[in-house]
């Protein structure tokens, strides 16, 4: 409790220059149970400044001691794994053996797989007399979400060590408190005075005025497209890098020679993960117009065997979600749904039965839905399934892309044919029969999904200038 109500700039946890508390709730009771500090641009001030002053001895480490400090944080963010997942699970209703074995683990796979990527990585390449040097690009200003808080604070830092940046971080004030266990994660890892900053605060107040300092070299956001538009506009005054993961509306192609059963069973299960908040979510489920009736029944079925509840219980699937604005949202594009002639099957507006308060959402299906509908433009960010039929591979893929998104795609079928769609797919990234997660594969947008990509050396590239010394060989 001690460091919720401060911030950590130069090395030490401070007080806000002007003391404004805000309530941190618990989307499960709608209750706040701990509160945080508003920073101010007074507070960014002196944390850029921080990071400014330590980014000329820091960029000059060794590719070997930045190799060592991020074993440091690795080994004390383990030794606080519990905690961690402990507040995750409170601060956004993730239920706890997800917010262990999902939440806490992306970042522990982050880091670890930065640190893989580190080891090998090559900051300097001779081209004839020239040589090519990968420079630090200076202060950097990390801004995270709430849906993912240790996937996105650990793909952003963990580079910025890596590449001898320092850096200002604004954890989201939705779920700020797993960010404030990793500020002292970093603290104990002994990482230099100046070289991670962590402010709290909103937005406008924090990350808008992180975004426009002309001290402040690159910009890493993820969130929404509305917002990322926003920082975008705001850094274009200083012309810095924006590193952006925005939105998504990920189609799911299920095949002709797909297993029909195991694919649209599966496909629920990855949208509704997280309560359906994940921007890669594969939210458009695209099966033949003759599977169609069956799909729903197999989706049903699926979305029947969910257990939404209380996060602390044994055996929950899906907790709230965050708070009442996104509750809201997801009602109002549930009701859109119904209203604009999609089939409902299974689910529907208001909480589950057996829920009263928290902000639960009842996991919801939609089939017949068709591509000018709301429910498949707009990004719901909650378990919240449309199916849309196809006639042809050739529609399919042009209702995939049919988006102004481009985060994610999804295909189910016989191998060789899913290779075969996946070219023609405008996404960052395309899964071809729900394989397993790749820390070593790039992450990122096409269109209004952002710009950028994250994950290991992927990472690395974003947070590096690339300097030539002309004549270096002669």
């Amino acid at each position: 409790m001690s460091n919720h109500l401060k911030f950590f700039i130069n090395g030490e946890w401070v007080e806000p220059v002007v003391p404004v508390a805000l309530d941190v709730i618990d989307p499960s009771t709608e209750e706040p149970f701990t509160q945080i500090a508003l920073g101010s641009k007074a507070d960014v001030d002196k944390a850029v400044a921080a990071a400014k002053a330590a980014f000329p001895a820091f960029s000059r480490w060794t590719q070997a001691e930045r190799l060592a400090l991020l074993k440091r944080i690795l080994w004390e963010y383990e030794k606080r794994a519990e905690d961690i997942a402990q507040a995750v699970s409170r601060e956004m209703g993730a239920p706890i053996a997800f917010a262990r074995d999902s939440q806490v683990a992306a970042g522990h796979g982050h880091l670890s797989a930065t640190i893989t990527a580190l080891e090998t990585y090559k900051f300097t390449e001779d081209r004839g007399t020239t040589r090519i040097v990968k420079e630090p690009i200076g202060v950097v200003a990390l801004i995270t979400p709430w849906n993912w808080p240790l996937n996105q604070i650990t793909c952003k830092v963990g580079p910025a060590i890596a590449t001898g940046c320092t850096m200002v971080l604004k954890p989201s004030e939705i779920a700020p408190i797993s960010g404030v266990i990793f500020a002292e994660v970093m603290e104990a890892a002994g990482v230099p005075k100046g070289v991670f900053n962590m402010v709290n605060g909103t937005g406008p107040d924090v990350g808008q005025v992180m975004a426009g300092h002309p001290d402040v070299d690159m910009v890493s956001f993820t969130g929404s497209t509305r917002a990322g538009i926003i920082v975008a506009k705001t850094a274009a005054d200083t012309v810095k890098r924006v590193a952006q993961e925005l939105g998504g509306k990920s189609a799911n192609i299920i095949l002709p020679d797909a297993d029909l059963k195991q694919a649209v069973a599966d496909g629920v299960t990855g949208c509704f993960g997280n309560s359906g908040q994940s921007c890669d979510a594969p939210t458009r489920m695209l099966v033949p117009r003759a599977w169609h009736d069956e799909a729903l029944n197999v989706a049903r079925e699926a979305a029947e065997k969910l257990v939404t509840g209380d996060p602390q219980a044994e055996g929950t699937d899906l907790g709230p979600v965050v708070s009442k604005v996104q509750f809201d949202k997801i009602q109002r594009l549930i009701e859109a749904g119904i209203s604009e002639g999609a089939t409902l099957v299974i689910g529907g507006p208001g909480r589950p039965e057996n829920l009263n308060r928290g902000y639960y959402i009842r996991p919801t299906v939609f089939g017949n839905v068709n591509n000018k509908m709301t429910i498949a433009r707009e990004e719901i960010f909650g378990p919240v399934l449309s199916i849309l039929p196809y006639d042809s591979e050739e529609e399919a893929i042009e209702i995939a892309n049919d988006t102004p998104y481009g985060l994610a795609a999804y295909v189910q079928g016989e191998p060789e044919h899913a290779r075969k769609i996946a070219p023609y797919l405008r996404a960052g990234s395309v899964y071809l029969n729900y394989p397993d997660w790749d820390l070593f594969s790039s992450f990122g947008g096409y269109k209004q999904s952002g710009n950028g990509r994250e994950y290991a050396d992927w990472g690395i590239h974003d947070f590096l200038e690339i300097k030539s010394v002309v004549g270096y060989g002669n």
